[in-house]
């Protein structure tokens, strides 16, 4: 039994109701936990989140996912996908890696909202300014996508640290595009800077896995992604194929749709060309 259960245990009778449901549902199966959001678990449990995250805190954690962590490390959860081993070799752990991937796309594909990813093309296409949010994982997604979007003569700017989101979020206004990225749907500063700017008039979009989770209550919109990997691992290593394939989505779209598109392509090359030999 992993320090984290045995902890429960030692603290299960100081523990309120609400807290004793989420304890029962973790003994029961500790390896329950790694696929579900803060949002799912509280409805899995039938308590709110903030009772979630105060059992996480009673326990010595910062929050649920940290929690979560703890537990996947104690439990022996692998972190990679269970087909590879150490027995397989380079190119077939490549080849698992591919099928992984394969995987997560065709169910990405199945699950993606179309009438929402239309709706955020054509709001692309009318902004006035897309600011996109990335924290950890995330941020070289974010970055990804203002480099596409950039190329476009789009006014884009990425922001991967939580003060300048926040400052970000603060100054945005009706006729901005915020699309806050996030595998768990749990990050605290990105929700919280989505909420402001939506406050403020923007529409916001959510790129996260598919699930109930925190960052959907602060979103207009929700482009969902699928990833097994979520069973194993906190890192979201597949995760972030299926979100480089949404951005090469709208980036697509917008480049058949925008029409200084061509012409801004041709600049940004012609800029490009002293950079090379």
């Amino acid at each position: 039994m992993g320090k984290t259960m045995l902890n429960i245990r030692i603290l299960y009778n100081d523990m309120g109701k609400a807290e004793k449901k989420i304890a029962d549902f973790l003994m029961q199966n500790p390896q329950a936990i790694l696929p579900l959001s803060i949002t799912e678990l509280a409805e899995r449990c039938g308590c709110g989140e903030a009772t979630i995250v105060r059992f996480s805190r009673r326990l010595g954690f910062v929050g649920y996912q940290q929690m979560k962590l703890a537990i996947a490390g104690e439990e022996e959860i692998r972190p990679i996908g269970d087909n590879i081993s150490e027995a397989d070799g380079a190119f077939e752990v490549f080849e698992k890696v591919c099928g992984d991937i394969y995987c997560s796309l065709e169910k990405t594909k199945k699950a993606i909202n179309g009438q929402a990813l239309a709706l955020v093309c054509e709001a692309l296409l009318k902004a006035k300014r897309i600011f996109i949010f990335g924290l950890g994982n995330s941020a070289s997604v974010a970055t990804d996508a203002v480099h596409k979007f950039l190329r476009l003569g789009i006014e884009t700017a990425a922001y991967t640290d939580n003060h300048m989101q926040a400052i970000a979020a603060a100054h945005a206004k009706q006729g901005d595009v915020i699309i806050g990225i996030s595998h768990s749907g749990s990050s605290r500063d990105i929700i919280d800077a989505m909420q402001l700017a939506r406050e403020n008039g923007a529409l916001t979009v959510a790129l996260t896995n598919l699930g109930k989770s925190p960052i959907g209550k602060v979103s207009d919109l929700v482009l969902s992604t699928v990833s097994d990997e979520t069973n194993y691992s906190i890192l979201g290593l597949n995760s972030r194929i299926a979100q480089l394939a949404i951005i090469d989505t709208l980036y697509s779209y917008l480049v058949c749709h925008l029409p200084q598109a061509d012409t801004a392509i041709k600049e940004t090359e012609n800029a490009l060309q002293s950079k090379k030999f």
